[in-house]
């Protein structure tokens, strides 16, 4: 199994669909797809803090 840094506390405690994208980031996303997986979470994040806000 790798070792995934640990940023957060609470890696281990997240979904594991997160945790697979996470792992998929750090071992197989070819470098040219990566730009477009960070443009996809950022918008999916940013979306839906601002649904909380609202």
């Amino acid at each position: 199994m790798m070792k995934v840094k640990r940023t957060m506390p609470n890696f281990n405690s997240l979904p594991k669909t997160v945790k697979k994208t996470v792992r998929y980031i750090y071992q197989d996303a070819p470098v040219d797809k990566l730009m477009d997986i960070q443009k996809i979470i950022n918008e999916a994040l940013k979306k839906r803090l601002e649904e909380k806000q609202n």
